[in-house]
């Protein structure tokens, strides 16, 4: 004769419910759980197309029901942060700006006001400068979250929006190569200011952009908003409450999509921010659905931003006045596109002996940043990156450490996937707007 090691099982309304009295828990769940031996390991990366790059998933799947699931990241390690170490002050511009590549103005932004608030030459810096900042700043936080749009909806099957989204990116991209010389990976902003003034050609491409966008914004709403799947796959899908947020550190977009106001460009101003008129859009339901309501509003947020910032744009230098600092600070791009102009050179050269000397050691040196550490923290599109940066007195960082959003969001990814659908990861993931290359720096 057997004894039972579990009681008769009855159904309640959490589901099955029976009482172990003994026995090997694996052999008392399979007679229990019909599909208890069904489970199995899904790896969702790190090549797969809706990862956002190279991030690896892996999915424990009870049918199409998540049961567990971690983030494992590392696979696009660059090692930017420790490079810094061996390059001087200026030269970092061109590292961090490789991070989070959708938003490189604002890894660039970051890391000057840090290099600046080191220096001691925050109030220094040109009103023009501060301006073209928030005006760059703000044209790419349309471009991200227009990535944002475009590939996200892709994903959920919605692939005219991927067309549209890139095409109005496209035109952005277009006034930063007018302006910067580059369409991604700028160096643009740098400690001091920024590398050159905007020309008439770009004020004159935004002001087109800003009489196009809204009626492309309309379009995108017309076709996603009412459409019966993009709001089946989106509400109440991969909800996470602002509880869940604080307690997770995550910040930007999916932060406000659960209801909290939390932007620090209005919480803790930076580049004169508070002397712009804009307001901080919110969701209270803290799904996919409000995410997506909530980065369209900061398109056109952002507009009005970058409007007010055209207007501001007086005519003045565009880097600090102290040339121990300065360079580059009037660069002048030659006839083949590279480097500076023979006449600029000949500038430099043909102005004294000592010029000469001492424009050679800023270039090949740099200047030295007196010692110590300091925190900035800027609203980027995925929300709050952060830049602590430490001088040992030296002409290169002694060290560079980024807060970056996307990294600490994707850990939001297991709250928002175990329990839902496999297909609701894709939208969930999505919908943090991961970045990869800010994450693995």
């Amino acid at each position: 004769m057997t004894t039972s090691n579990y009681a008769t099982e009855r159904e309640t309304d959490e589901g099955r419910v029976f009482t172990v009295t003994g026995g090997d828990w694996d052999t008392v769940v399979s007679g229990t759980d019909p599909i208890n031996d069904e489970r199995i390991v899904v790896n969702m990366g790190p090549q797969h197309p809706s990862t956002h790059g190279v991030l690896r998933l892996i999915l424990e799947l009870e049918g199409e029901t998540v049961r567990e699931a971690r983030s494992v990241i590392g696979y696009l390690h660059t090692g930017i942060e420790k490079n810094l170490e061996y390059r001087n002050w200026v030269q970092g511009s061109t590292f961090v700006t490789r991070m989070d590549y959708l938003a490189p103005l604002f890894n660039e932004t970051a890391y000057a006001l840090a290099v600046e608030k080191l220096l001691g030459i925050t109030d220094d810096i040109t009103e023009r400068a501060t301006t073209i900042r928030v005006l760059m700043m703000e044209l790419n936080r349309i471009s991200s979250h227009l990535v944002w749009l475009a590939t996200t909806g892709m994903e959920l099957g919605a692939i005219s929006i991927m067309l549209y989204g890139f095409r109005e990116r496209e035109y952005i991209l277009d006034i930063f190569e007018t302006i910067t010389g580059l369409r991604m990976n700028h160096a643009y902003i740098r400690p001091g200011g920024v590398a050159q003034d905007v020309p008439d050609a770009a004020v004159v491409k935004i002001r087109d952009f800003l009489k196009m966008m809204p009626k492309k914004l309309k379009e995108y709403e017309d076709l996603l908003s009412g459409q019966p799947i993009w709001t089946e796959r989106t509400k109440n899908v991969a909800v996470l409450d602002v509880t869940g947020c604080l307690a997770l550190g995550v910040t930007g977009p999916v932060l406000r999509s659960a209801g909290l106001a939390w932007d620090l460009r209005k919480t803790m101003p930076y580049c004169g921010y508070e002397t712009y008129e804009f307001d901080v859009p919110t969701h209270p339901d803290g799904d996919v659905w409000g995410r997506y309501q909530v980065r369209l509003a900061e398109i056109r947020e952002s507009m009005k931003l970058v409007e007010q910032a055209l207007d501001r744009l007086k005519p003045g230098p565009v880097m600090v006045a102290d040339r121990k600092i300065a360079w580059p600070a009037q660069l002048a791009i030659g006839v083949d596109g590279m480097g500076n102009s023979l006449e600029h050179v000949a500038k430099i050269m043909g102005q004294s002996m000592e010029s000469l000397i001492h424009h050679f050691k800023l270039v090949t040196e740099g200047f030295r940043v007196p010692p110590g550490q300091v925190y900035v923290g800027i609203e980027s599109p995925r929300g709050e990156l952060g830049v602590h940066a430490v001088s040992d007195g030296g002409t290169r960082p002694y060290r560079v450490h980024y807060r970056e959003p996307s990294f600490v969001n994707l850990q939001a990814l297991p709250a928002m996937a175990e329990g839902g659908l496999i297909a609701d990861v894709i939208a969930g993931g999505a919908s943090l707007d991961p970045v990869m290359g800010g994450c693995d720096r």
